[in-house]
């Protein structure tokens, strides 16, 4: 395969719907925790605020300015996190990150939308960028002060 015809298989259709449907991109007045993460190679950046309640997010919201690898990575992060304890987003985190650089199995549910970057695994500058609403969201629990 041609350099070409990889990059529209890595974009394909279904990366760019979920790149244009980003959930819970407004900001909280008032969060628990906040972080912003940086991919320092590309310039993107994720910012995420959440509210906890019994240790579980209750309210997110995020700023996403990333490639459409990272928007669409923030955007099965961003419909799955409302509910979820530190430990499932944890886990989620490290299977996205297995199957990035270790070839590893698709991430479980809720995260198993994350299936669609499975040909990013062979474009190691793109794997911050697509880690970024994981960290950011991590930071911001750390943040709050939320513990597993």
């Amino acid at each position: 395969m041609s350099a070409e015809t990889d990059m529209i298989k890595l974009y394909s259709t279904r990366i760019l719907a979920l790149a244009s449907e980003i959930p819970h991109t407004t900001r909280l007045p008032d969060p628990d925790g906040t972080a912003r993460k940086r991919s320092p190679l590309c310039g993107s950046t994720v910012t995420v605020d959440l509210k906890v309640a019994d240790g579980r997010i209750a309210a997110f919201g995020q700023d996403v300015k990333a490639c459409a690898l990272g928007q669409a990575a923030a955007s099965v992060v961003g419909q799955s996190v409302i509910g979820l304890d530190r430990g499932t987003i944890q886990r989620g985190h490290d299977e996205l990150l297995a199957m990035l650089k270790d070839g590893g199995p698709v991430p479980a549910a809720p995260f198993d939308g994350l299936a669609v970057l499975e040909p990013a695994k062979d474009y190691k500058n793109r794997h911050a960028s697509i880690m970024l609403a994981f960290d950011a969201t991590l930071a911001a629990l750390d943040d709050a002060q939320v513990t597993a």
